[in-house]
């Protein structure tokens, strides 16, 4: 079966074949690198987080203000958040 018109000549149908070759090599290369990016990412150690108390000495009032904090999300006697 031959194709009609422009599309019967062989530079034509060359240069449909390379480039689908092309974007074929093109995407299994991209895809191959986001791969190896995710495996080397999940590798890597998790950053550790910093906490201003590990090091910030609190006030007096500080400490109050956040242990009324704490008390109010603690569970009451219904087991509910007060």
């Amino acid at each position: 079966m031959t194709l009609p018109g422009q599309f019967s000549d062989p530079r034509v149908l060359t240069l449909f074949g390379l480039l689908a070759v092309s974007v074929t090599v093109t995407v299994w290369v991209a895809l191959g690198l986001r791969a190896r990016t995710r495996r080397e990412r999940a590798a890597a150690p998790l950053e550790r987080v910093w906490h201003p108390q590990e090091s910030v000495a609190l006030t007096p009032a500080e400490e109050r203000a956040f242990g009324q904090v704490v008390s109010r999300l603690s569970p009451g006697p219904a087991g509910r958040l007060g």
